[in-house]
């Protein structure tokens, strides 16, 4: 499966489960980037946030057989990071998303956004 694929695949499980402000970077011609893809989204809830991130990491073994490689942040569930090596999944609380702006320290990767 292609990586813009995959990128799909994890967008489209975070709005199953209702979560907001779905994007995805490519950061592919950014030569300093720690990966190829971001994909981005909040909830408002830490439950949601943990729900979210559980999503993702089914759907991508089932539809993709992807595993995660490592993955931080689910004690606490303000920012859950899934990083699938090429992709790097990023799943935050809101007021978390709104403090670390992270898409204004990529802004100049190419941006899409995802809706229902």
């Amino acid at each position: 499966m292609k990586k813009i694929e995959e990128v799909d695949v994890i967008a489209q499980a975070m709005l199953e489960k209702k979560a907001q402000d779905v994007i995805s970077l490519d950061l592919t011609r950014i030569g300093t980037a720690v990966a190829d893809k971001f994909v981005i989204c909040n909830a408002d809830s830490t439950t949601q946030v943990v729900g979210i991130s559980d999503y993702v990491e089914e759907q991508m073994e089932k539809l993709c057989d992807r595993s995660v490689v490592r993955k931080q942040g689910r004690e606490n569930a303000f920012w859950i990071i899934l990083d699938y090596t090429d992709i790097v999944v990023h799943i935050f609380k809101t007021d978390q998303r709104l403090f670390y702006r992270l898409e204004d320290l990529w802004a100049d990767a190419v941006k899409t956004t995802y809706t229902e």
